[in-house]
């Protein structure tokens, strides 16, 4: 029933976003005899967490945004729970399929485009430094900044330079 409720939900934000832009309802909808209604905003199609939130249900996954990535940094901060696999807790922020065995590693693979120079990286991209044989990622809050693992130990946010060693950064994606 939660799943019927979720992938109907959807539909309607889906439906909503190709035929009106602003605020939209859908029409009430009979499941198993109740009906359900649900005011589709156009944040909702905007960004589709707000529908469906990343874990909702165990038979479903939703496409990861940039601020559910970044939420998913902040909602722990102050945790020691991913301490030493930084290359693991950006995989499971931005809900990645796609497993890299170190920061290291996911800098060197083919997984998106590397970027050396000095500009600021965007909000959510991977963050690279080479400060071990494993190296070290985090997620960038696009000011700056980076969201990561090993900042005293915990989950925190700091300085860009907190961190030895800058390698770079690759676009943030949920492959």
């Amino acid at each position: 029933m939660k799943l019927v409720k979720l992938v109907g939900a959807v539909g309607a934000a889906a439906a909503i976003a190709v035929s009106t832009v602003g605020t939209a309802s859908a029409a009430p909808a009979q499941v198993h005899g109740a009906e359900l209604y649900s005011q589709v905003t156009a944040a909702d199609v905007a960004d589709p967490s707000a529908v469906l939130p990343a874990g909702t249900d165990a038979d479903f996954s939703a496409l990861q945004t940039v601020e559910g990535a970044i939420g998913w940094f902040r909602n722990r901060e102050g945790s020691t729970e991913q301490d030493g696999y930084c290359e693991r807790a950006v995989r499971l922020a931005w809900n990645r399929t796609t497993h890299h065995a170190s920061a290291i590693a996911h800098w060197n693979s083919g997984d998106g485009a590397r970027h050396t120079g000095g500009a600021t990286p965007p909000r959510g991209a991977f963050v690279f430094w080479n400060i071990s044989q494993y190296g070290h990622v985090g997620l960038a809050d696009g000011n700056g900044g980076v969201w990561a693992t090993s900042v005293n130990g915990r989950i925190g946010h700091v300085r860009q330079g907190y961190f030895a060693n800058y390698l770079g950064w690759k676009p943030g994606n949920s492959n």
